[in-house]
């Protein structure tokens, strides 16, 4: 079942094959760090593959990562110039108000996110020179939506320890390249 975009005939395959456009010719594999964050700011799934320095605990990262999101989403709504109505700097939106962003990259990492409409964001930290993510990202939340939200043993809001979540998503992160 697919939630963003495509036909509702695609299904979520055990060994998906990567979109088309995310390889970048470089080595190894691309994905670094994933955050799948919920509408409250609660972290549902912190996940490093490939990080080359971890410099603050789990949990600081992830107070950041949060932060920094809801500021940039916040500061991208304030300056949008197709917007009359702008609203005060650093006040919550509801998912899909606003001005919106989907990726920055840094010399050392590019950060794309995807925001449902439920409020989920899902956040994967890859390498510079990787290409647009956003397939990839829809591509993990539709994971998300069939390994966690339709399991009925998932109680909503607390962190993801899904087996089949993690074994999906494994595999479909290790065709990033």
């Amino acid at each position: 079942m697919q939630f963003f975009g495509g036909s509702a005939a695609a299904e979520i395959a055990p060994s998906p094959a990567a979109p088309p456009g995310t390889a970048t010719g470089l080595a190894g594999n691309n994905a670094n760090m994933l955050y799948i964050f919920n509408r409250s700011g609660v972290c549902l799934l912190y996940r490093e593959w490939h990080r080359p320095l971890h410099t603050l605990d789990a949990q600081q990262d992830q107070k950041l990562m949060f932060g920094l999101l809801f500021s940039l989403r916040s500061f991208t709504t304030k300056i949008d110039p197709t917007s009359v109505d702008k609203g005060n700097l650093g006040v919550p939106l509801l998912p899909g108000q606003g001005c919106s962003f989907y990726s920055f990259h840094t010399n050392t990492y590019k950060l794309s996110l995807l925001e449902s409409p439920s409020g989920v964001k899902v956040i994967l930290i890859t390498h510079p020179k990787t290409g647009d993510m956003r397939e990839p990202l829809r591509y993990i939340y539709n994971i998300y939506v069939e390994y966690v939200v339709k399991n009925p043993l998932y109680v909503n809001g607390t962190p993801i320890k899904c087996e089949l979540f993690n074994t999906n998503l494994d595999q479909y992160v290790k065709t990033l390249i």
